[in-house]
């Protein structure tokens, strides 16, 4: 199973819009990112975002680059402080290739839990990047195969 990682793209400040959409910067930085994760085979059969609209914006870039067919869905458990074992504890049960399009600091925390095993020192995640794990244990224990930082 693979999993990607991917903060939304930049945002407008709640002060230009409070839903906080991408701004354009950040739309052309997550296509690019989005053609890149394409470019290096990343073809999630599921799509997952928090909800925000940000996020929203930042799976559907992913989601037509990557995989247009792909279930694509609002999930719980993804909020920016949400507790990353909730989103682990569903990843034991999953069986297909899943993207999450989220938050900090809730990313960070879940890549160090996947990788770790453990909360403990933070293991670096891209600002508005991705990172592809991979487990061959259902989900038991995960490997790092690239990461793209915008």
């Amino acid at each position: 199973m693979h999993l990607f990682l991917v903060h939304h793209g930049d945002a407008v400040g709640p002060e230009v819009d409070a839903r906080r959409p991408l701004s354009p910067i950040g739309e052309l930085a997550v296509a690019r990112a989005a053609a890149d994760a394409a470019a290096r085979g990343a073809r999630p059969t599921v799509v997952w975002h928090s909800g925000k609209l940000r996020a929203r914006q930042t799976a559907e870039a992913f989601w037509r680059a990557c995989n247009a067919l792909a279930e694509f869905s609002a999930t719980r458990d993804l909020q920016p402080d949400d507790p990353p074992e909730w989103i682990r504890d569903r990843l034991r049960g999953e069986s297909r290739d899943v993207l999450i399009a989220g938050h900090y600091p809730h990313l960070p925390r879940l890549l160090t839990l996947l990788l770790t095993g453990r909360k403990s020192t933070p293991v670096p995640f891209p600002q508005h990047g991705v990172v592809a794990l991979v487990t061959e244990d259902d989900a038991d224990s995960w490997n790092e195969l690239w990461r793209i930082d915008i």
